[in-house]
């Protein structure tokens, strides 16, 4: 959760204040800067709610609380969702494996020793 935080804080960072040394960071994967460039600080706002979202996600996952793997449950699902939507729409490689990563991620939340661990602790 932490990481994607991290992630999604700076592309939110790149997308609202252009022209850093942060833009580097682009090189990675310049075929999501194009697609998101245009949209600019529309889409840097979603991305910093993500980031947030992420965030106390993580908060609530290492408290143990319902709250925080229920958050956890919802944002991996929309990955999911999201991955699927792009298998569908042809790409296969990258909607394919983020299927599988994060659906694997997303068994392994909803196994019945992780959902026992939260349900154990007070919400």
């Amino acid at each position: 959760m932490f990481f994607g935080a991290t992630m999604a804080g700076l592309a939110a960072t790149t997308l609202l204040w252009r022209g850093t040394p942060l833009d580097r960071a682009w090189a990675l994967n310049p075929r999501a800067y194009q697609q998101l460039s245009p949209l600019g600080s529309k889409v840097g706002i979603l991305f910093l709610c993500l980031s947030a979202s992420l965030a106390v996600a993580g908060i609530g996952w290492f408290r143990r609380r319902l709250w925080g793997w229920k958050l956890a449950i919802a944002l991996i699902g929309t990955q999911v969702a999201g991955d699927i939507i792009n298998f569908i729409r042809g790409d296969w490689l990258r909607g394919g494996i983020g299927v599988v990563i994060a659906g694997a991620l997303l068994l392994y939340l909803l196994s019945s020793r992780i959902r026992a661990t939260f349900s154990a602790t007070s919400s």
